[in-house]
């Protein structure tokens, strides 16, 4: 059966970024798949991980940089990147970004092992 998602879920993160998740393990109970609106401001950074779940991030404003094994990439509005489970990662934005990022499976803090 069909199912409209009224209103996000706010995941809760430090440094100041934003996670509105529309489908995933808290927004909806799906495992299988997450998407989820982020917003994150100047100068913000995660830990590196190396993730269980592939990750399609989509730039709406601004620019995101992924620190890959094959390099920096910087991703900027309009574009995509496309990041594989297993692949050692790292996000961060100079100046900010407004991003859609879809994890199959779905993200959870448990598959996602970052680094302290």
């Amino acid at each position: 059966m069909a199912e409209i998602i009224a209103a996000p879920v706010r995941i809760p993160v430090p440094g100041g970024k934003t996670i509105d998740e529309y489908v995933g393990h808290v927004a909806s109970g799906d495992a299988a798949v997450s998407i989820a609106h982020m917003v994150a401001p100047p100068g913000w950074d995660e830990p590196a991980q190396a993730p269980e779940f592939d990750e399609f991030t989509v730039v709406l404003k601004g620019s995101i940089e992924v620190d890959t094994p094959d390099g920096l990439r910087t991703v900027t509005a309009g574009q995509a990147i496309i990041t594989r489970a297993g692949e050692r990662i790292r996000y961060a934005t100079s100046e900010g970004a407004e991003y859609v990022a879809v994890c199959l499976p779905a993200f959870s803090p448990d598959l996602a092992h970052r680094e302290d």
